[in-house]
């Protein structure tokens, strides 16, 4: 078996998209005679600097013997935006089984999902495993090359994406798609195929606004049922088609950790209790913080983040929550979160018993006097609270969800759930 791992052939101006040059690559193996296995579209840290919109990484998996397949590659970086500077388009070959790869290659996918990684530590991974590998640039792509190499070897949990790509002569002008179309699909085959729509948006998400090639990306669990869905959409012709294999909506990119140890450029799981409370500043994002026996975290639930935002003013101090997302700037980018105990009671001025008036205090730790009734009460009193918020796992909806978060409809969070469609 042979592995090509390619990245970093897009540009955010120029367009173009790896998975598309995948997508060519695959297309090249089959005319030279060999079989596609697979093509894996492998989602990494999305708090990357340097990446493109989803900072994707792809893989083909092949019986093309490695020289040949290697050759292939290098013409597939020519497809690569390379007049776009920030476009470093790297590519790494492989002569193994994609079970087979080294050790020490797929704990690199893992930290390339979950940290920052250089292109040293890549390339001396790759020559150490005997990989050839291929750059264009500086080579950055070399990183997330080598990273989708060791990808089936690290990750256990896979969906789906069906792609279908436009013509060239289309690309960069504005897509044909029938918004109706798309919803109805979508509806027809939710949960199983999840994140085609925004609901309360009334937005398409799986149609791009970027001047790549991709007409539409239907994303599920059932292989079947994204191509029903994109069978079903109205619009410009369809090009190419093509089927990956994605660690998209998984949340692999998630780590745990006390909050004194979380650092920035990751994504985390953590949990703590509401010790500021929500603060809605300008532009509409809204902070609070959070604190365990070790350290406190800020956390913000953005503007974009629509809806999603309520749910965050609804906290109160003393919640216990777990929160998920990228931490940038020593705060934490909410994702999703889920409200683990909820405050249901607060200490307030006590009723006169006889006239139902709110008492007055009586002087420092003198307690509470009723100044009509002569009525005393010791102290403040318990009152249930009627909560907005429930305990559960919420999340932001689906034109703000990072790829590679994982859709609470997806199941297996354990309690309840509030899935945003």
């Amino acid at each position: 078996m042979t592995i090509v791992g390619l990245d970093d052939t897009d540009s955010r101006e120029g367009g173009m998209c790896t998975t598309y040059a995948a997508s060519e690559l695959a297309d090249d193996i089959r005319a030279a005679g060999g079989t596609v296995e697979r093509l894996l579209l492998v989602r990494l840290n999305p708090a990357v600097e340097h990446k493109t919109r989803g900072n994707a990484a792809l893989a083909v998996h092949t019986d093309l013997d490695a020289g040949r397949a290697t050759e292939l590659a290098e013409s597939t970086l020519d497809l690569a935006e390379i007049d776009d500077p920030r476009t470093n388009p790297g590519a790494v070959v492989a002569d193994c089984a994609p079970e087979a790869v080294p050790s020490a290659l797929a704990e690199f996918t893992t930290d390339a999902v979950r940290s920052i990684q250089d292109r040293v530590t890549a390339t001396t991974l790759a020559d150490h495993a005997g990989f050839a590998r291929l750059e264009r640039g500086n080579g950055r792509g070399l990183i997330g090359a080598l990273a989708a190499v060791g990808a089936w070897a690290s990750f256990d949990e896979w969906t789906y994406e069906h792609i279908a790509y436009r013509g060239r002569e289309r690309w960069g002008t504005e897509r044909d798609v029938d918004t109706e179309s798309v919803f109805a699909a979508a509806e027809s085959h939710y949960p199983a195929v999840w994140d085609t729509v925004d609901r309360s948006s009334n937005y398409p998400v799986c149609v791009p606004r970027t001047p790549c090639p991709v007409l539409y990306g239907i994303r599920g669990d059932d292989p079947a049922a994204c191509r029903a869905v994109a069978d079903a959409i109205e619009g410009e012709p369809v090009a190419e088609r093509a089927t990956f294999l994605t660690n998209q909506g998984t949340d692999v990119h998630l780590q745990t950790a006390p909050l004194a140890a979380v650092e920035d450029d990751s994504a985390y799981r953590v949990s703590g209790e509401v010790v500021d409370p929500p603060e809605t500043r300008a532009g509409g994002h809204v902070f609070l913080t959070i604190a365990d026996d070790g350290g406190t975290l800020p956390c913000a639930a953005f503007e974009p983040t629509k809806g999603f935002r309520d749910r965050v003013r609804s906290l109160r101090v003393g919640d216990c929550v777990t929160v998920c997302g990228e931490v940038s700037g020593g705060t934490l980018k909410l994702e999703k979160f889920r409200v683990d105990a909820v405050v249901e009671t607060e200490r307030v001025t006590p009723n006169c018993p006889d006239c139902d008036r709110s008492m007055s205090s009586a002087g420092r730790d003198q307690g509470y006097r009723c100044r009509d009734c002569g009525t005393s009460a010791p102290g403040k009193v318990e009152r249930p609270i009627d909560r907005e918020i429930e305990p559960g796992w919420y999340e932001v909806p689906p034109v703000a969800r990072r790829h590679v978060a994982k859709p609470l409809v997806r199941g297996g969070f354990g309690g309840a759930t509030h899935p945003e469609r």
